[in-house]
């Protein structure tokens, strides 16, 4: 079974676009909402070295934002969703 994670803030429309390609994908996932947390944005920036967000994680590897998470779906280089 794969696991994603995805780090997220609430006015995002990348964060919004990479959460409906991954419904769309048939993936399940876990959001981590940073908007006012700001513990779990430490957390994604020590687990992901990026500030930005959306970042996504497959299987707890960084796979970065959504131009790398939708340039990894035209690359067909995703494990099948469960």
């Amino acid at each position: 079974m794969t696991a994603i994670v995805i780090y997220t803030k609430d006015w995002c429309g990348y964060c919004h676009a990479a959460k409906q390609l991954l419904t769309q994908l048939g993936y399940k996932f876990e959001e981590i909402d940073v908007t006012n947390d700001v513990v779990r944005y430490q957390e994604m920036r020590e687990r992901s070295g990026r500030t930005t967000v959306p970042q996504i994680f497959i299987d707890g590897v960084s796979v970065g934002g959504y131009n790398e998470f939708s340039a990894l779906v035209r690359a067909k280089q995703l494990p099948t969703s469960d």
